[in-house]
């Protein structure tokens, strides 16, 4: 039997890359292609829709509000998809790598795919070291309270659509890719990891870019870890 396949794609002024993104996903494994605009002001919707994607608008800032206007988009849809992929538009992922991820789930029946830039090829400065140092503390903690290994935090990853649901997502901003890991884990939910390449983002990013951002994300964090147990 066909899977279906849906991709959600946070953006905020990724108009210089968004469309770079969009070519490389492989067309002949994924039905829609979600692009979620957080307020941009730069023409990102324009250059997704001219790509081919479907453009579903959140002003209110933050990730998790984002994807998770992504997700009442598919729930509102007549055939909803088996998996959903989530994907950053700032072309620091690569898109073609998206067969690789979703096979465990295809092949194995896993839950949950992470993309693992820890265990995979990361150029040189696509990660500041403190997005380094807070993805080994935060899946160290996991770890520990939660006996679940994770290697990242990654934003590209695969998950089961009805699994989506069970997790009840609900983080509206920085917290959004640990919570779903946590409440995976919680779930006692079947994981996995897939190395994937990494580079150097187009354009400054939102959070890693800015101290401010830098110290809330970290909070945001270590408190989703804490608060869910």
């Amino acid at each position: 039997m066909a899977t279906s396949i849906d991709v959600i794609i946070q953006v905020y002024n990724e108009a210089d890359s968004i469309g770079k993104v969009l070519k490389e996903i492989p067309a002949d494994t994924v039905r829609n292609i979600i692009v979620c605009d957080n307020g941009s002001i730069d023409g990102t919707a324009v250059v997704a829709k001219e790509c081919g994607a479907i453009v579903v608008t959140q002003p209110i800032k933050g990730y998790g509000n984002a994807c998770l206007k992504g997700i009442e988009f598919i729930s509102g849809i007549p055939n909803p998809p088996d998996i959903v992929v989530f994907l950053d538009g700032d072309y620091s992922d690569y898109p073609i790598e998206m067969t690789g991820l979703i096979l465990p789930i295809i092949e194995e029946g896993v839950d949950l795919v992470i993309g693992s830039r820890a265990t995979g090829v990361m150029e040189l400065g696509a990660m500041m070291p403190q997005q380094i140092f807070g993805n080994w503390l935060a899946t160290s903690l996991i770890r520990l309270i939660y006996n679940y290994h994770f290697t990242d935090l990654g934003p590209f990853r695969a998950v089961k659509y009805s699994k989506l649901l069970e997790m009840e997502m609900e983080d509206k901003t920085f917290g959004w890719t640990v919570e779903m890991q946590v409440k995976a884990a919680k779930l006692k939910m079947l994981t996995a990891e897939v190395p994937v390449r990494y580079r150097k983002r187009i354009g400054k990013s939102k959070v890693s870019g800015t101290i401010k951002g830098t110290i809330l994300a970290g909070h945001k964090i270590l408190w989703t870890i804490f608060k869910l147990i």
